[in-house]
């Protein structure tokens, strides 16, 4: 029996009722803790979702989960070391490895969170502090520096620390005080200023109050080298004024965490100002305001728009592309006053510098990349760049439909930036995503949080796979996902989706190979190995690898079960 819409429809009708019915909290990847529900009242009939025209949300028709609250914070903090170089004020960067789970790859300040150990170290040394969290951010930065660096501070100065001492640190973060206590390690905390503060936005799985401590090492030829030994979160370090590490970023060529970027581009900028001093620059960067934007590469701007979207993840990346001069808005997906403040005041940015913003680019037509259009547009208004599927669906006058191919120049104010439109198919019909040397917009192709459906009534599961191993095979420099992080090793991350959704895509033929007919019980043996995800999303996308398999000639479907042809 060859497998028809009429029968795909029946089992999406199925599939509702479930949802419906269905009473269990949706919690995508594990996530657990404070939640609050959310029904889905967008497109609610199925038939209508089937139509090429018409918006979808994210989250399946009916089916009620749980809005996760914001993540709490974890304390941390970060040290800007600087330097009296030859040429001017030096600061000290170092290389994460490539096996840490968060900005792998990338140059970085020394720094961490702050433990329960601190604080409890920080009451018996600086007990005296009335500001707490300030007094646990020294002594944690303090044990820090000895452990990733080998250095300590000494009356004002950077000074090798004691070795047998570094190496009980090493082995406990309780060594620290230990050490202190016994004399071998000193707790001298002058000339480490706060000049900052920056808490992760809502889109990471694990956030951070990070406060910015900066201290001044004097002379570089007082500096000694340091000991990078022992430690696993650096694997080599670098002194350079940071107009040297800002091109080098500019070019692709290094990888810099957002929060860091934004310190350089201050210091660029302040440093010729008060010729190369530096407590006076410390001084006004410190006073600065705490929001910045968030610069995943040179000419790429994440906005973190609230949406209701797929659990865990709470937010859309709304992406402002361009360099100082034309820019364009991808998936401005503002639906809320809080979402379109954040849109409306990067609009006023790129305005206030002299640039413009010169159209809206929707990756898809799914609610929550389409934000509010005509309150978007009061701001412009803007032309909307989409391909033909979107185009039919969203509801306005799309003024350019883009092709497989196409390039969109941005004039800068130094050089053009050019991205390359690519159509991938397979999570929605004329998915778009955009590349250049800076990276991939990957749209819903890949998340930095949690996971990504191919809905059975429009997904392509042969044409998603298709299109991550095309992606994969264009080795970008980063991925820039619409949920979450930015992924600093698109290799390993295309690797991970592809085997990841092969595998299922095996267990699910395997499934009815064995005799197995019933989709519940399909979706049961295909996802042994995760229980903890939600029975009714993986339902759902058992039942998109089923068509997969319908449409190549493998599995057909009678009466209501499935078999092998």
């Amino acid at each position: 029996m060859v497998m028809n819409q009429l029968s795909v429809k029946r089992i999406l009708a199925c599939l509702e009722a479930f949802f419906t019915a269905a009473s269990s909290i949706c919690s995508c990847n594990g996530a657990s803790g404070s939640a609050r529900l959310m029904h889905c009242d967008y497109p609610r009939s199925l038939q209508a979702r089937w139509r090429p025209a018409g918006i979808m949300s994210e989250v399946p028709s009916g089916l009620e989960v749980a809005m996760p609250e914001p993540r709490p914070v974890r304390p941390s903090s970060s040290l800007m070391l600087t330097r009296d170089g030859v040429e001017g004020v030096e600061v000290l960067l170092c290389r994460r490895v490539d096996e840490l789970p968060a900005f792998a790859g990338y140059w970085s300040f020394p720094g961490g969170g702050v433990s329960r150990v601190d604080f409890s170290s920080a009451e018996t040394l600086l007990g005296g502090m009335a500001d707490r969290d300030l007094a646990a951010n020294l002594v944690g930065m303090m044990r820090e520096l000895v452990e990733e660096l080998g250095w300590v501070i000494e009356d004002g100065s950077i000074e090798n620390a004691d070795s047998e001492a570094r190496n009980n640190v090493l082995a406990s973060k309780g060594g620290w005080l230990a050490e202190v206590e016994s004399g071998r390690l000193p707790c001298d905390y002058a000339g480490l200023t706060t000049i900052g503060r920056r808490i992760t936005p809502n889109f990471a799985p694990i956030r951070f109050d990070n406060r910015f401590l900066h201290f001044h090492a004097g002379s570089g030829e007082d500096v000694p080298e340091p000991n990078l030994g022992g430690q696993t979160e650096f694997d080599s370090h670098r002194w350079a004024r940071p107009s040297q590490f800002l091109d080098e970023w500019r070019e692709n060529t290094i990888k810099i965490p957002p929060p860091i970027i934004t310190v350089l581009l201050e210091l660029e900028e302040l440093l010729p100002k008060y010729r190369q001093e530096i407590s006076l620059t410390v001084k006004e960067l410190s006073a600065r305001g705490e929001e910045k934007p968030i610069l995943f590469a040179h000419g790429v701007e994440c906005i973190p728009v609230p949406t209701h979207t797929l659990p865990p993840a709470s937010t859309t990346n709304t992406y402002l592309l361009g360099i100082g001069g034309d820019h364009i808005i991808v998936d401005a997906a503002a639906r809320t006053a809080e979402g379109l403040a954040m849109i409306s005041r990067a609009v006023e940015r790129i305005r206030n510098s002299g640039g413009r913003v010169i159209g809206l680019l929707f990756t898809h037509r799914h609610l929550d990349h389409v934000g509010d259009i005509a309150e978007l547009q009061k701001l412009g208004p803007f032309p909307v760049l989409a391909s033909a599927e979107t185009a039919e669906a969203i509801p306005c006058k799309v003024k350019t439909i883009l092709a497989d191919g196409d390039i969109i120049s941005l004039p800068g104010t130094d050089a053009t930036q050019e991205w390359r439109v690519l159509i991938t198919p397979g999570h929605c019909p004329g998915h778009i995503c955009l590349i250049n040397d800076s990276g991939l917009v990957a749209g819903d192709m890949v998340a930095g949080i949690g996971t990504i459906l191919i809905p059975p009534e429009e997904g392509n599961m042969e044409q998603y796979l298709e299109q991550l191993v095309r992606l994969a095979e264009m080795q970008p420099h980063l991925i820039f996902p619409s949920h979450g992080v930015v992924l600093p090793l698109p290799e390993k991350t295309f690797k991970h989706y592809i085997e990841h959704r092969r595998k299922r895509h095996q267990l699910v033929l395997e499934a009815v190979f064995s005799g197995t007919t019933e989709l519940s019980e399909i979706s049961r043996f295909a996802y042994f190995d995760s229980p903890e995800a939600h029975p009714g999303l993986a339902r759902q996308q058992t039942l998109s690898h089923l068509l997969s398999h319908a449409r190549t000639g493998a599995l057909e479907q009678r009466g209501d079960g499935w078999h092998t042809r």
